[in-house]
């Protein structure tokens, strides 16, 4: 309950700080995180890179697919509604559905980052990954979802990057 609190505290800070001019490259930014545009980026990924990294190029989509599968059936065994912002501020987007525990986007997004961030030089990678973080924070700007639930779903996103080698038989 307390955790409950001190999430929604976090979100209402959040969204009654926004910025007119932050709305639209907030609203441009999550869409990094929707399912086509996702899948476009992982397997460009995939087949751009093919037969250069020994299987290690296919990590981004096996993640992707693993933690978008693992996000939707805890979206449905958690049934977490989305957020009920304060009176006189609304989300910025319409949400693709009515669960928010896991994001999907804060999890997809990170799914992808995260191998390519390890992949190419620190520096690179760096941004990559603070991109693919950035992508659920949006999330939460919007008002579409919780801090808890953004973080829920970078947890999942680092778990299949970790299990994602082992299911492609690398490790």
């Amino acid at each position: 309950m307390r955790l409950g609190e001190y999430d929604q505290r976090l979100l209402y800070a959040l969204v009654s700080r926004r910025m007119t001019w932050l709305d639209t490259f907030v609203r441009g930014l999550t869409r990094l995180g929707d399912p086509p545009i996702a899948i476009a980026l992982a397997g460009g990924i995939a087949l751009g890179l093919a037969g250069d990294l020994e299987g290690a190029q296919y990590v981004p989509a096996v993640s992707l697919a693993f933690s978008f599968l693992l996000s939707q059936v805890m979206k449905r065994a958690f049934s977490r509604t989305r957020p009920s912002l304060p009176v006189g501020i609304v989300s910025l987007i319409r949400a693709p559905d009515r669960f928010s525990f896991p994001s999907g986007h804060a999890t997809c997004s990170l799914a992808i980052a995260l191998p390519v961030a390890l992949a190419i030089p620190p520096t690179v990678g760096l941004a990559v990954l603070a991109l693919g973080m950035a992508v659920g924070l949006t999330r939460c700007y919007l008002g579409v979802h919780y801090p808890g639930d953004v973080l829920a779903g970078w947890g999942l996103a680092v778990l299949s990057v970790v299990f994602s080698p082992v299911l492609l038989g690398l490790f």
